[in-house]
């Protein structure tokens, strides 16, 4: 199987950084797309932004500016740095990854068990 986990997420006040890490491990091929979502209370999981394998990344328009995505392939790991944090940023993000567990099957999506993020003063 494919786990993905989540680090990184904290309190942090309005204006401030913080940097989300997600590794995957177990069974892995390769790893196309990996992106965030991110869910406020009360709200619908949307998407924050996405990484293909050779680095094009996309962005919603919201945080477009202050948030950057990355990735290690050869970690299996990508990366959130987040900027100039407003409330609004405020919500449990989640990490997700298309893995292919070898070169014959499809890639399958996976998702990270979320991790809150706070911005307060």
């Amino acid at each position: 199987q494919v786990q993905l986990v989540e680090s990184g997420g904290g309190l942090v006040q309005p204006g401030g950084s913080l940097r989300l890490s997600c590794a995957a491990s177990g069974r892995i091929f390769s790893i196309n797309d990996m992106g965030w979502y991110r869910q406020a209370p009360g709200k619908q999981r949307e998407l924050v932004g996405n990484i293909t394998r050779r680095g094009v990344t996309n962005y919603a328009e919201s945080v477009k500016g202050r948030f950057t995505i990355s990735r290690d392939n050869a970690k299996n790991t990508v990366y959130l740095q987040m900027n100039s944090l407003k409330r609004e940023d405020t919500a449990v993000y989640y990490c997700n990854a298309e893995v292919m567990r070898s070169w014959v099957d499809s890639a399958i999506e996976y998702w990270g068990q979320g991790t809150q993020v706070t911005v307060s003063s």
